[in-house]
Protein backbone atom coordinates (compact mmCIF):
# COMPACT_ATOMS: atom_id res chain seq x y z
CA UNK A 1 0.00 0.00 0.00
CA UNK A 2 1.42 3.43 -0.96
CA UNK A 3 1.57 6.28 1.80
CA UNK A 4 1.70 9.86 0.25
CA UNK A 5 4.41 12.10 1.81
CA UNK A 6 4.85 15.82 1.43
CA UNK A 7 8.31 16.45 2.07
CA UNK A 8 11.26 19.19 1.54
CA UNK A 9 14.24 17.43 -0.13
CA UNK A 10 17.19 18.16 -2.07
CA UNK A 11 17.62 16.72 -5.45
CA UNK A 12 21.25 14.97 -5.23
CA UNK A 13 20.53 14.25 -9.51
CA UNK A 14 18.84 13.43 -12.14
CA UNK A 15 18.64 11.16 -15.20
CA UNK A 16 16.72 10.50 -18.51
CA UNK A 17 14.56 7.16 -17.81
CA UNK A 18 12.33 5.81 -20.92
CA UNK A 19 11.14 8.07 -23.65
CA UNK A 20 9.58 10.94 -21.54
CA UNK A 21 10.62 10.09 -17.81
CA UNK A 22 13.27 11.50 -15.71
CA UNK A 23 14.90 9.70 -12.57
CA UNK A 24 15.79 11.68 -9.30
CA UNK A 25 17.49 10.86 -6.19
CA UNK A 26 16.54 13.49 -3.57
CA UNK A 27 17.35 13.77 0.46
CA UNK A 28 13.97 14.72 1.82
CA UNK A 29 13.92 15.63 5.95
CA UNK A 30 11.34 13.04 6.44
CA UNK A 31 12.43 9.87 4.42
CA UNK A 32 16.09 10.28 4.07
CA UNK A 33 17.38 9.41 0.58
CA UNK A 34 14.84 8.15 -2.41
CA UNK A 35 14.88 7.76 -6.15
CA UNK A 36 12.06 9.21 -7.18
CA UNK A 37 10.54 9.21 -11.06
CA UNK A 38 9.22 11.96 -12.72
CA UNK A 39 6.53 11.05 -15.55
CA UNK A 40 6.75 12.77 -18.76
CA UNK A 41 9.20 15.27 -17.57
CA UNK A 42 11.18 15.34 -20.43
CA UNK A 43 8.15 16.96 -22.02
CA UNK A 44 8.30 21.32 -22.66
CA UNK A 45 5.01 21.01 -20.88
CA UNK A 46 5.99 19.27 -17.69
CA UNK A 47 5.69 21.61 -14.95
CA UNK A 48 8.65 19.45 -13.08
CA UNK A 49 11.03 19.12 -15.22
CA UNK A 50 12.72 22.29 -14.04
CA UNK A 51 11.88 21.83 -10.63
CA UNK A 52 13.54 18.47 -9.59
CA UNK A 53 16.56 19.86 -11.26
CA UNK A 54 20.51 19.23 -8.93
CA UNK A 55 20.93 21.47 -6.58
CA UNK A 56 16.80 22.70 -5.99
CA UNK A 57 15.63 22.43 -2.34
CA UNK A 58 12.11 21.79 -3.03
CA UNK A 59 8.94 21.09 -1.45
CA UNK A 60 7.68 17.38 -2.66
CA UNK A 61 4.94 15.46 -2.75
CA UNK A 62 5.54 11.27 -4.20
CA UNK A 63 3.79 8.01 -3.32
CA UNK A 64 6.25 6.24 -1.05
CA UNK A 65 5.98 2.32 -1.13
CA UNK A 66 9.01 0.56 0.31
CA UNK A 67 8.68 -2.17 -1.73
CA UNK A 68 9.15 0.09 -4.59
CA UNK A 69 12.63 1.22 -6.00
CA UNK A 70 11.50 4.19 -7.16
CA UNK A 71 8.95 6.52 -6.07
CA UNK A 72 6.40 8.66 -8.07
CA UNK A 73 6.01 12.22 -7.89
CA UNK A 74 2.66 13.68 -8.08
CA UNK A 75 3.49 17.25 -7.23
CA UNK A 76 6.68 19.22 -6.62
CA UNK A 77 7.11 23.15 -6.49
CA UNK A 78 10.90 25.18 -6.03
CA UNK A 79 11.41 26.61 -2.58
CA UNK A 80 15.35 27.81 -3.71
CA UNK A 81 17.18 27.60 -6.61
CA UNK A 82 20.50 28.95 -5.67
CA UNK A 83 21.23 31.44 -8.29
CA UNK A 84 24.09 32.58 -7.79
CA UNK A 85 25.49 29.31 -7.51
CA UNK A 86 24.59 28.73 -10.76
CA UNK A 87 26.02 31.59 -11.77
CA UNK A 88 30.08 30.78 -10.57
CA UNK A 89 31.95 27.68 -11.69
CA UNK A 90 33.90 27.62 -8.41
CA UNK A 91 30.59 27.70 -6.53
CA UNK A 92 29.04 25.02 -8.62
CA UNK A 93 31.68 22.36 -7.88
CA UNK A 94 31.84 22.01 -4.63
CA UNK A 95 28.07 22.68 -4.33
CA UNK A 96 27.87 19.46 -6.25
CA UNK A 97 30.57 18.32 -3.91
CA UNK A 98 28.11 18.39 -0.88
CA UNK A 99 25.55 16.71 -3.17
CA UNK A 100 28.40 13.72 -4.24
CA UNK A 101 29.13 12.62 -0.53
CA UNK A 102 25.05 12.59 0.50
CA UNK A 103 24.70 10.26 -3.12
CA UNK A 104 27.52 8.06 -2.19
CA UNK A 105 27.91 7.74 0.87
CA UNK A 106 24.52 8.11 2.86
CA UNK A 107 22.33 5.39 3.02
CA UNK A 108 18.63 5.20 1.42
CA UNK A 109 15.52 5.24 3.56
CA UNK A 110 17.79 6.87 6.95
CA UNK A 111 16.41 10.01 8.16
CA UNK A 112 18.63 12.48 9.11
CA UNK A 113 17.20 16.49 9.67
CA UNK A 114 20.44 17.79 10.90
CA UNK A 115 22.43 16.26 7.81
CA UNK A 116 19.35 17.86 5.78
CA UNK A 117 19.90 20.99 7.91
CA UNK A 118 23.29 21.38 7.24
CA UNK A 119 22.70 21.27 3.64
CA UNK A 120 20.42 23.48 3.48
CA UNK A 121 22.88 26.13 5.52
CA UNK A 122 26.02 25.06 3.31
CA UNK A 123 24.35 25.72 -0.18
CA UNK A 124 22.46 28.85 0.88
CA UNK A 125 26.27 30.29 2.17
CA UNK A 126 28.13 29.40 -0.71
CA UNK A 127 25.03 30.90 -2.28
CA UNK A 128 25.27 34.35 -0.40
CA UNK A 129 28.46 34.71 1.01
CA UNK A 130 31.46 36.18 -0.63
CA UNK A 131 33.81 33.67 1.54
CA UNK A 132 35.53 31.39 -0.96
CA UNK A 133 33.95 28.24 -2.04
CA UNK A 134 36.41 25.90 -0.68
CA UNK A 135 36.58 26.98 2.67
CA UNK A 136 32.72 26.64 3.25
CA UNK A 137 32.90 23.34 1.69
CA UNK A 138 35.60 22.20 3.64
CA UNK A 139 33.24 23.59 6.74
CA UNK A 140 30.86 21.43 5.49
CA UNK A 141 33.27 17.94 4.84
CA UNK A 142 34.21 18.21 8.06
CA UNK A 143 30.93 18.26 9.57
CA UNK A 144 30.04 15.37 7.31
CA UNK A 145 32.92 13.40 8.57
CA UNK A 146 31.82 13.73 11.81
CA UNK A 147 28.06 13.04 11.09
CA UNK A 148 29.07 9.67 9.95
CA UNK A 149 31.45 8.96 12.53
CA UNK A 150 34.39 9.23 11.10
CA UNK A 151 35.32 12.38 12.68
CA UNK A 152 39.21 13.94 12.18
CA UNK A 153 40.21 13.90 15.87
CA UNK A 154 42.65 16.58 16.04
CA UNK A 155 42.05 17.90 20.10
CA UNK A 156 45.13 16.04 21.43
CA UNK A 157 47.67 13.53 20.40
CA UNK A 158 46.06 9.53 21.76
CA UNK A 159 49.83 8.67 22.60
CA UNK A 160 50.66 11.51 25.48
CA UNK A 161 47.87 14.04 25.65
CA UNK A 162 49.64 16.62 24.05
CA UNK A 163 47.40 19.17 22.64
CA UNK A 164 50.28 21.90 22.11
CA UNK A 165 51.28 20.95 18.15
CA UNK A 166 52.86 24.16 17.24
CA UNK A 167 56.43 23.30 18.25
CA UNK A 168 57.29 19.48 17.93
CA UNK A 169 55.54 19.02 14.62
CA UNK A 170 52.40 16.89 13.88
CA UNK A 171 51.33 13.94 11.84
CA UNK A 172 48.19 11.67 11.47
CA UNK A 173 47.40 8.52 11.90
CA UNK A 174 43.87 7.80 10.23
CA UNK A 175 43.51 4.66 12.94
CA UNK A 176 44.59 7.40 16.02
CA UNK A 177 44.50 10.38 14.73
CA UNK A 178 46.51 13.54 15.28
CA UNK A 179 50.05 12.59 16.68
CA UNK A 180 52.68 14.79 18.46
CA UNK A 181 56.36 15.39 17.43
CA UNK A 182 57.80 13.50 20.12
CA UNK A 183 55.29 10.30 19.44
CA UNK A 184 55.62 9.92 15.53
CA UNK A 185 58.11 7.06 16.13
CA UNK A 186 56.11 5.59 18.65
CA UNK A 187 53.25 4.91 15.26
CA UNK A 188 52.76 4.50 12.08
CA UNK A 189 50.94 7.78 10.61
CA UNK A 190 49.66 8.58 7.23
CA UNK A 191 50.12 12.12 6.48
CA UNK A 192 52.39 15.25 7.84
CA UNK A 193 50.16 17.76 8.91
CA UNK A 194 52.39 21.11 9.06
CA UNK A 195 51.48 23.96 11.40
CA UNK A 196 49.77 26.05 8.41
CA UNK A 197 47.66 23.18 7.20
CA UNK A 198 46.61 22.29 11.04
CA UNK A 199 45.62 26.03 11.61
CA UNK A 200 43.74 25.78 9.15
CA UNK A 201 41.36 22.90 9.87
CA UNK A 202 41.28 24.10 13.32
CA UNK A 203 39.80 27.43 11.48
CA UNK A 204 37.60 25.39 9.53
CA UNK A 205 36.28 23.31 12.85
CA UNK A 206 35.72 26.22 15.03
CA UNK A 207 34.14 28.49 12.05
CA UNK A 208 36.85 30.81 12.04
CA UNK A 209 38.06 32.76 9.67
CA UNK A 210 40.43 31.04 6.99
CA UNK A 211 40.47 33.68 4.07
CA UNK A 212 44.21 34.04 4.73
CA UNK A 213 45.22 30.38 3.89
CA UNK A 214 46.64 30.06 0.33
CA UNK A 215 44.83 27.05 -2.45
CA UNK A 216 47.99 24.54 -1.41
CA UNK A 217 46.68 24.43 2.10
CA UNK A 218 42.97 24.15 0.82
CA UNK A 219 44.19 21.45 -1.42
CA UNK A 220 46.33 19.02 1.30
CA UNK A 221 42.96 19.26 3.53
CA UNK A 222 41.14 17.92 1.05
CA UNK A 223 43.57 15.14 0.37
CA UNK A 224 43.74 14.53 4.17
CA UNK A 225 40.17 14.73 4.56
CA UNK A 226 39.82 12.46 1.04
CA UNK A 227 41.93 9.99 2.11
CA UNK A 228 40.66 9.60 5.87
CA UNK A 229 37.43 8.44 4.27
CA UNK A 230 38.74 6.67 1.79
CA UNK A 231 40.59 4.54 4.87
CA UNK A 232 38.06 4.12 6.69
CA UNK A 233 35.47 3.07 3.41
CA UNK A 234 37.37 1.84 1.06
CA UNK A 235 34.55 1.81 -1.83
CA UNK A 236 34.83 5.21 -1.68
CA UNK A 237 37.53 6.66 -4.38
CA UNK A 238 36.88 10.53 -4.01
CA UNK A 239 34.97 13.20 -4.87
CA UNK A 240 34.46 13.43 -8.71
CA UNK A 241 32.83 16.79 -9.00
CA UNK A 242 35.86 18.31 -7.67
CA UNK A 243 37.87 17.05 -10.97
CA UNK A 244 35.31 17.16 -13.28
CA UNK A 245 33.74 20.59 -13.52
Amino acid sequence: MSEIIKAEAFVLSKIDYGDTSKVANIFTDEVGKISVIIKGARSPKSKFGVVIDPLNHIRVVFYNKESRDLQLVSDAETINYFPRIKEDIEKLRYSYAVLELINKLIPEHEPNRKLFNAIEKILSRVNASNEEPSVTFGRFFLFFLKEIGFELQLDKCPLCGKNDFQKAGTYYSFDKGVICGNCKEKISFNFEVKKELFNYLRCLITNNSAESSNENIFLSALKLMEDHLKYHIPGFKGIDSLTIL
